[in-house]
């Protein structure tokens, strides 16, 4: 192992065992922009503890002003922070990545975009192993998280997911059985689409009740496939039946985004069903 990735695992142990005023700290964080790309190193700059990469599909005045990206180190016993997960026993923090992201754009930066964006965070604190359990969770700030995984990569681990708001993100290891994560990302979809024009939510209702029907089938294929539909439906309509835009005014509901952000979660949670079992 390199020396400088030994160090940042040491920083971590030794503040996970310190005292919770040790623990709960503010990291130093340092943003770049280059077109729609935002990246942005946590920690020591010239050793970082994670790399942040922000990719957006559409974005308007961005920069790293208008971004509002803070980090910090956590306190994982903390029952404030453990109350906010959905299930405290089955979700649990790393102690060796105790990091919280707050993305909180200023009302006044001029920050918007279309559709989605996509948030990968890069660490070396975690070992990669396929198949394996750890998780995007994304919450409102100081309310309660959700998984928002799209994908978890190697290299020492890249935890993608993709988003039509901001917030908050926590990366967790998730014990919790697949099948009833599913369950609560289609549940989420349903209340999203419960929120559309009266006119467009008869077709991805129908979507989501063929996900279900595939899923009881054991028909993976299918569900990834009408899965993908629904991403397909929410990208032809984004502008048109649906609102599709962010702000950092808060004055605007990105309903395109927020379904694909959706569907691109549900699709990994089904294949990795399908890969893994529960």
């Amino acid at each position: 192992m390199k020396p400088g990735v030994l160090s940042q695992l040491w920083l971590a142990a030794a503040l996970v065992l310190g005292s919770a005023a040790a623990v709960a700290q503010d990291l130093p964080v340092t943003v770049d922009v280059a077109g729609n790309v935002a990246t942005a190193r946590i920690g020591n700059t010239l050793n970082p503890l994670a790399e942040l990469t922000l990719t957006f599909d559409d974005a308007i005045g961005l920069s790293p002003a208008s971004l509002g990206i803070g980090a910090r180190l956590v306190d994982i016993t903390d029952p404030a922070l453990l109350a906010r997960l959905p299930d405290p026993q089955l979700l649990q923090p790393s102690s060796a990545l105790p990091l919280l992201v707050t993305i909180e754009p200023p009302a006044t930066g001029g920050l918007r975009f279309h559709r989605t964006g996509r948030f990968e965070l890069h660490t070396h604190a975690l070992a990669y192993a396929l198949g394996s359990n750890y998780r995007v969770l994304k919450a409102p700030v100081g309310g309660g998280f959700h998984d928002t995984t799209e994908e978890i990569a190697p290299g020492s681990v890249r935890a993608r997911s993709r988003y039509g708001g901001f917030s908050q993100f926590l990366v967790v290891a998730d014990l919790r059985p697949t099948s009833s994560v599913i369950a609560a990302k289609i549940a989420a979809l349903r209340s999203r689409v419960a929120t559309l024009p009266a006119g467009e939510q008869p077709p991805f209702s129908a979507q989501l009740d063929a996900i279900e029907t595939s899923l009881a089938d054991h028909d993976y294929a299918n569900a990834i496939a009408v899965t993908d539909q629904v991403s397909e439906r929410a990208l032809a309509r984004a502008g048109n039946g649906l609102l599709d835009e962010w702000r950092a005014t808060r004055d605007a509901d990105n309903q395109a985004g927020e379904l694909l952000a959706g569907a691109a979660t549900l699709k990994f949670s089904i294949a990795y069903l399908r890969d893994y079992g529960q």
